[in-house]
């Protein structure tokens, strides 16, 4: 369990502050419970694993409550609303299929190039994105 700067101590499981990388543990998980960020969750999802998510309070606009709400409703991962109902989350997660996330296709590079071909002729200097970059 990675605490971060959190107060509470497991008492009754490994813990560890941070680690360079969460890699080598998610390759031995077979459910994830994490905080409802946006990189973790894209990161636990794009390895097909089970998640559980939990909203982090401290986060001044909720805007984990709209990702989660989003990625509940797809079937992507189980929101934990409230700490009191996570033995019955991580239940849900460990008996109910959930959709493996596809990333949708990214084309923001084609937005781009236009915007720069518009922009181009008026005189400015522009240059093209390649995808890949």
């Amino acid at each position: 369990m990675q605490i971060g700067h959190g107060q509470y101590i497991p008492v009754n499981m490994p813990h560890f502050r941070f680690a360079p990388s969460l890699d080598p543990y998610y390759e031995q998980a077979s459910l994830v419970i994490a905080h409802g960020g946006l990189g973790t969750t894209m990161e636990v999802l794009g390895r097909g694993l089970p998640l559980v998510s939990i909203c982090n309070p401290d986060r001044y606009d909720n805007h984990q409550q709209d990702l989660l709400s989003s990625m509940t409703k797809e079937g992507y991962l189980v929101w934990c609303r409230r700490l009191d109902e996570l033995k019955q989350a991580i239940d849900t997660a460990q008996t109910t299929p959930l959709r493996r996330y596809q990333p949708p296709k990214c084309e923001i590079h084609l937005v781009i190039n236009e915007f720069l071909s518009d922009h181009s002729s008026s005189g400015g200097k522009c240059t093209k994105v390649d995808r890949d970059v």
